[in-house]
């Protein structure tokens, strides 16, 4: 059978500069090449720095390198995954205090929520407009969107390197 290849991008809102080295280890032992990152002051928060990293693997690596990134303190990170023939497209966001909230993606990089989940808050819900609210608020990831905001927002200028659909 043959493998499915996807890309993605790294985005590493926030690291202590003495981490830097660690991040890319960890990367690259997931990628099974090594890579640098372009290493730049983060202006949301003094004393950090932020990279962006375009890769590509097979489907299936962007949970992978979340898994090698997670935990870590200090360090806020948002991993994306273009989808396949084969495989959903996804977002991987984590920081310090929330950890690691994954939500599958389609081809604009809009958020799915699975209509069980969506059934789940109607249901517990039960007829609260703002339970609602807070259950899919839960299902969109909110809370770490509020928090990576600032720095998303900080990355604005960073360079793109490519925007590339796979399929």
């Amino acid at each position: 059978m043959r493998t499915q290849h996807t890309r993605g991008v790294i985005f590493i809102h926030s690291v202590p500069p003495a981490v830097q080295p660690h991040v890319e280890w960890a990367v690259s032992s997931v990628l099974g090449y090594e890579v640098h990152f372009d290493w730049t002051a983060q202006p949301a928060l003094a004393g950090m720095n932020r990279a962006e990293f375009a890769w590509m693997a097979e489907a299936g690596t962007g949970a992978v390198i979340t898994s090698a990134l997670a935990g870590w303190e200090h360090v806020r990170f948002e991993v994306t995954e273009e989808s396949t023939p084969t495989s959903e497209g996804g977002r991987w966001s984590c920081t310090p205090d929330l950890g690691v909230f994954y939500a599958q993606t389609d081809l604009a990089g809009n958020i799915v929520v699975p209509e069980n989940r969506i059934r789940s808050a109607v249901e517990q819900s039960h007829g609260d407009l703002e339970e609602m609210k807070r259950f899919l608020d839960l299902a969109l990831g909110q809370a770490w969107d509020e928090e990576l905001e600032a720095f998303r927002y900080a990355g604005a200028g960073a360079p793109v390197r490519w925007l590339h659909r796979v399929g």
